[in-house]
């Protein structure tokens, strides 16, 4: 049916379809046509392939020579003798076990990296306004089939293949140059087109993905997933592109460089033993230089994790999934790590700063003797009654209680008219949730709940409302006025003159009315009388104007802080519905005037409770809040004040500004001012942008909300987009990530956890390196000064599988760092391993080896029930004389020395992970203790356990080359370990220190400015 939907009259495409263009599809038809046509969803991409994901693990260099080692240790052992015969096969094989075993780990967590960043996408799904069983619903667009009729407005995502129905305003564009290259957003209309027409001549058709610039309409559905242009071009259209985080492409620089390091001292260590390749020790130079060449090779391996990159992206992608639990979903992966760099939120004041919940709180109209009406109106959500479907109250400046408001006062049944009709929002009974939702514009959603508050002048009906239902009741008033007049023309809202038009006809005969709400200053500005009843329209004289501006300053200033809308009608129209369906958009204005003028209402969109609270958490953080808001100067300000981003007494000069002020400012006047700006007032989407690109000139790391489809220049400047969950399709596909509800907390929320999520995977690479630093300098250690080797091969590829595994993974289930949100924000270009942080790795890394290096030396010279060698002869082992010496030569054959080793080396590096669990905060405080991380605990347990194997195992113990130790060996290596635990608390205390006098410092600084 696609192929043809352009070609064909709305009658029988109806008919083919099985559906109706004023209900919609039931449920056993949108059952029978998704059975027949398919669901709206594209194939899925191919995942990566088990085979590629294996092959990956080896294309490393260093694996490649390990390999290379392997194979040559498998060669060698065919020429040996006796009992080593046996005994040298062990070895390659070990190696080569090692080497599949963290394959296998590098393949689980790069398919967990996989399925983690899919499972991403699934979080923000379009939706659509469709018309199921003669009810508009708010359906995910994934539920879309073939025949359901579907609303489209200004600023949606197309989200199937749709021939337009009926065209509800004067014009409507939609942006398809992603799709067919055309540079200008097309005009959209209802005739059918020729049958070999192309995709551009296509008039009468919405493409799936396009994007609704202009207009309302309803359309049909006529493809759905891969049936759909979009689906038959493919990948084409798809704006993901998998690209390295910036945190992994610094992880790779570091990895270069360490590589180059590691080799150097792999060569070093391989050279320096040159002379000890003929020792008789080896039985040979040629196996000499073949067991340094493996020491060498292994080491390089054991000091540098091949499988950081696949970590670092499960723990990113993990961590946007913890992000998303909390309503932030992000949908790129180094939004991240920006995230954590952030200070400068520029936050938009309606739906984030305040609930957007909008609700009129009071309406005027003007009654006899030009008296001017106030009312006070119940309720700030959605909901047009109480639980019980009683009426809300609406009661006079003394606090009487209007019983029957539209037959109280004309002025009231005309605002309900005009609130009604001139209005492209609705509101809906979410059964699920048990709650009132709009559908559409918060604004105009608060205004048809008005209309369900003020009731309908018949009062038989206004009273059996009581026992309708709450999906019955949800938009009774708005029928009864729909059931009486019929839609025409919309003239819709822009920023010129600030206000919407809806053409209406009385469907009993009574002519056209044009109505207008709008701007209160523009509407005002229109007018020439006003409406008092039917009967009677007095002149908008001088004094009647001036007492309406001043209750309309009222309303928008002081505690109030209304939103105002005025609402007007023409009735005595001088040109015809036809005539206005033609007028292009620029002349709007000249319609609506000479109008009569009806009232306001004012509208009320409270702070969120909690944005007080989150506000001093971003100025502790050193996050700079900016709001920014289309509302007039004052009233921004008084908000300002109300969720503290001004002190209640704070002057507000040269920090509060309105956008045309912000215009008017040079280049140099926007980069000073905006270090100290605040607050932003009538502002438009273009002001935004420049707002950015002034931060970014001191450097600012900036976070941009937005939820139009002007905002998404804005969005694509700033470093962090941020787009509403109630906003546009456009705005989310300009964002990095999507507010699902819309709060400010939930960005200080995502802010923190960014910074939690960077923190962690530093913690992970200081244990990593910590671990490698010290592996490196006991090998170093023993090759210059001519120990005996303390670690074979085979063992430093143990410790690296055991240390580098399961404790690393578990780090990356840090809870967050206490106080992270008083440090100030880290600089964006900040290097992993940088200043004090490669101090700090280093020192600890140092004392590793020492120790690791020390538990042997204790066992040969020092040990009561060691052999206590004598210094220049253990120095010497491989040139030792059993002719000469005072102790055997078999004394350095022994494994206990080494197995004390390598059991200090598994001790110190689990005292490191404990180590690991807080950056700054002591093992011994509630913030950093062990049991902050269970997952580690266990991690630790099965290490150790391993390890307890491979020591209490006779086969394992021989693989190895280790032995059982007993008790005395074990206190010495406890002994040896621990210190390492006081040495990083020292570390942890030099940071608290610098990072409190720092934000005190910052504080201060806060203050003075």
């Amino acid at each position: 049916m696609a192929a043809n939907a352009h070609c064909v009259e709305l009658d029988v495409l109806e008919k083919e379809l099985n559906t109706n263009f004023k209900t919609g599809l039931t449920d056993e038809q949108v059952e029978v046509n998704r059975e027949k046509y398919g669901v709206n969803e594209m194939a899925a991409e191919p995942a990566t392939p088990l085979w590629v994901l294996v092959l990956k693990q080896f294309e490393d260099v260093l694996v490649i020579i390990l390999i290379a080692a392997a194979f040559v240790s498998f060669v060698l052992a065919f020429f040996e003798e006796g009992e080593e015969a046996t005994t040298a096969f062990v070895e390659p094989f070990v190696i080569i076990l090692i080497l599949v075993a963290n394959a296998t780990v590098g393949v689980l967590q790069e398919s967990s990296a996989e399925a983690a960043v899919e499972a991403l996408k699934e979080y923000d799904s379009p939706h659509a306004a469709v018309y199921r069983n003669g009810r508009l619903k708010n359906l995910d667009a994934t539920e879309l089939v073939v025949g359901d009729l579907v609303e489209l407005s200004a600023g949606d995502l197309v989200p199937a293949d749709i021939r337009m129905v009926q065209r509800m305003s004067s014009s409507f564009d939609v942006a398809q140059e992603l799709l067919t290259g055309e540079s200008k957003n097309v005009e959209k209309r209802v005739m059918v087109v020729e049958k070999d027409a192309q995709l551009q001549d296509k008039k009468n058709v919405l493409f799936s993905g396009t994007t609704c610039t202009r207009g309302k309409c309803s359309g049909v559905v006529v493809a759905v997933g891969n049936d759909t242009e979009k689906g038959k071009i493919g990948h084409e259209l798809s704006k993901e592109s998998q690209t390295d985080t910036p945190l992994k492409k610094k992880l790779d620089e570091f990895g270069y460089y360490l590589s180059i390091a590691i080799g150097v001292i792999c060569v070093v260590v391989w050279l320096i033993n040159i002379g000890h390749f003929s020792d008789p020790a080896f039985g040979g130079t040629w196996k000499g230089a073949m067991y340094y060449f493996k020491i060498a090779v292994s080491l390089a391996v054991a000091a540098i994790p091949e499988g950081l990159p696949a970590v670092v992206t499960t723990c990113l992608a993990l961590g946007t999934q913890r992000m998303a639990a909390k309503n932030a979903i992000v949908t790129v992966l180094p939004a991240v790590e920006t995230l954590g760099c952030t200070n400068v939120i520029c936050s938009d004041k309606t739906g984030t700063l305040t609930t957007n919940q909008m609700s009129v709180q009071a309406v005027f109209v003007v009654g006899e003797g030009e008296r001017i009406v106030h009312l006070e109106v119940e309720g700030d959500t959605y909901a047009p009654a109480k639980p019980d479907n009683s009426p809300f109250a609406l009661s006079e400046e003394d606090g009487s209680v209007v019983q029957h408001p539209v037959c109280e006062y004309a002025g009231l049944e005309k605002a309900a008219l005009i609130s009604a009709m001139c209005n492209q929002s609705s509101i809906a009974y979410n059964a699920e949730h048990k709650r009132y939702e709009k559908v559409g514009q918060s604004t105009e959603a608060a205004m048809k709940v008005m209309v369900e508050k003020l009731g309908v002048p018949d009062k038989k009906r206004h009273d059996a409302m009581r026992g309708l239902s709450q999906t019955e009741r949800s938009m009774a008033c708005s029928h009864f006025w729909e059931e009486r007049y019929e839609p025409v023309v919309t003239l819709e809202f822009d920023r010129d003159r600030k206000s919407m038009g809806q053409l209406v006809r009385d469907r009993d005969g009574g002519g056209d009315v044009l109505l207008v709400k709008g701007a209160w200053d523009n509407v005002l500005s229109r007018c020439s009388s006003v409406y008092v009843s039917d009967t009677q329209r007095v002149p908008l004289s001088a004094e009647l104007k001036g007492r309406l501006v001043e209750k309309i300053e009222e309303y928008c200033s002081g505690k109030n802080s209304y939103r105002c809308l005025a609402m007007a009608f023409r009735d005595d129209l001088p040109f015809s519905s036809d005539e206005l369906k033609e007028v292009k958009s620029e002349r709007f204005g000249e319609y609506e005037s000479d109008m009569c003028f009806v009232g306001v209402v004012g509208i009320l969109d409270p702070p969120r409770k909690e944005v007080a609270a989150a506000i001093e958490r971003c100025k502790t953080a050193g996050i700079d809040v900016i709001m920014i808001t289309g509302d007039n100067k004052a009233t921004a300000i008084a908000i300002c004040r109300k969720i503290g981003i001004f002190e209640e007494e704070e002057d507000a000069t040269g920090k509060a500004f309105t956008g045309a002020e912000f215009k008017k400012m040079s280049e140099e006047e926007k980069s000073r001012n905006v270090l100290r700006a605040r607050c932003f007032a009538r502002v438009e989407p273009i002001d935004k942008k420049d707002l950015v690109a002034a931060l970014h000139k001191h450097n600012k790391v900036v976070a941009m909300t937005g939820d139009g489809v002007n905002d998404a220049p804005a969005l694509k400047a700033a470093d962090i987009g941020l787009a509403m969950g109630s906003g546009t399709a456009v705005a989310k596909g300009a964002a990095e990530m999507v507010l699902a509800d819309d709060n400010f907390t939930t960005i200080v929320a995502a802010v923190e956890e960014g910074r939690n999520i960077y923190n962690n995977t530093k913690q992970f690479i200081r244990y990593l390196i910590t671990a490698n630093i010290g592996e490196v300098v006991a090998i170093f250690i023993t090759a210059v000064t001519g120990l005996p080797e303390v670690l074979l091969p085979v063992q430093l590829l143990w410790v690296n599988l055991v240390t580098d595994g399961l404790p690393a993974v578990a780090l990356g289930f840090n809870r967050g760092e206490e106080g992270i949100m008083e440090q100030a924000p880290r600089p964006h270009d900040e290097a992993i391993v940088s200043g004090f942080t490669f101090v700090r790795y280093f020192i600890t890394g140092c004392y590793v080896g020492v120790a690791t290096v020390g538990g042997a030396v204790w066992w040969y010279m020092y040990y009561e029930h060691g052999p206590q060698v004598p210094w220049d002869e253990l120095f010497e082992w491989a040139r030792c004389d059993p002719a000469h010496d005072t102790v055997s030569c078999d004394v350095f054959k022994d494994n206990t020395p080494g197995t004390i080793a390598l059991t200090i080396l598994v001790t110190i590096e689990m005292f490191c992970a404990l180590n690991s669990l807080s950056e700054k905060q002591s093992m011994f405080s509630p913030y950093g203790h062990p049991f902050t991380n269970l997952y580690l605990i266990v991690a630790m347990s099965i290490s150790f356990g391993l390890h307890f194997v491979i020591l209490y195992v006779p086969v394992f113990a021989k693989i190895f080359s280790v032995v059982p130790i007993g008790w005395d060996e074990w206190l010495a290596v406890l002994v040896l370990s621990f210190p390492v635990i006081l040495i990083d608390e020292v570390m942890k205390f030099v940071v608290r220190i610098s990072e409190n006098m720092a934000l005190q410092k910052r504080l201060a600084a806060r203050k003075a400015l």
